[in-house]
């Protein structure tokens, strides 16, 4: 078994992939395997609603961002999402990506346990985990929690390493997506059938 954890700072070692890599260094001490993949510092294509999507199966744009991610999730048997919090939000070029693999992948990630993680100074972290968790939760995906709310604290490069509760907390929620992973593998029950799909349009 296998999680994807995909760190959406522009900083490539920095306090969100502390935190991640808290996670993941658990997840490997549970016998799950890791990948952490950051999102760099490049600009992100934001999605265009062209829903070619729909034609082509994935998304119009063939970015080497889009594509590796994309590829890494269809091995992977979870996924988390962490991201430094800008303004009370997710970093923007997180959300970019983010919307474009949603609404092209379903097929990818559904059914496969998530969870978000946010890292702030001091405030926003709330609002920013929200913002991350609705992607799962529009997508099938059962949502994995922690002890608290996946927060870890720090500004400057390695500040997230004196946050002792938000560390624990991410070793809570690394040993809380092993346990489910390990009992979905071991005794879950099979994937629900899905009624076809109905979309309600308030415009008539």
């Amino acid at each position: 078994m296998k999680v994807l954890l995909i760190s959406g700072s522009p900083r490539k070692e920095g306090n969100t992939y502390i935190a991640l890599t808290e996670v993941a260094t658990t997840l490997e001490n549970n016998g799950i395997k890791t990948e952490i993949i950051s999102i760099g510092n490049k600009a992100v294509q934001g999605c265009i609603a062209c829903n070619k999507c729909y034609e082509l199966g994935r998304c119009v744009f063939k970015d080497e961002l889009y594509n590796s991610v994309r590829e890494r999730l269809k091995d992977a048997d979870g996924i988390i999402i962490g991201s430094p919090v800008y303004y009370a939000g997710p970093n923007g070029s997180l959300c970019a990506l983010l919307d474009r693999l949603f609404y092209s992948s379903s097929e990818l990630l559904r059914y496969k346990p998530a969870a978000s993680v946010a890292v702030c100074r001091r405030g926003g972290a709330s609002a920013a985990f929200d913002r991350l968790n609705k992607y799962f939760t529009i997508s099938n995906m059962p949502v994995v929690s922690s002890q608290y709310w996946n927060s870890v604290h720090g500004l400057q490069k390695g500040e997230a390493t004196q946050d002792a509760e938000g560390l624990q907390v991410m070793r809570t929620l690394g040993r809380n997506m092993a346990w489910l992973l390990r009992n979905l593998q071991n005794g879950g029950q099979p994937i629900p059938e899905p009624e076809d799909r109905v979309n309600t349009n308030f415009i008539r």
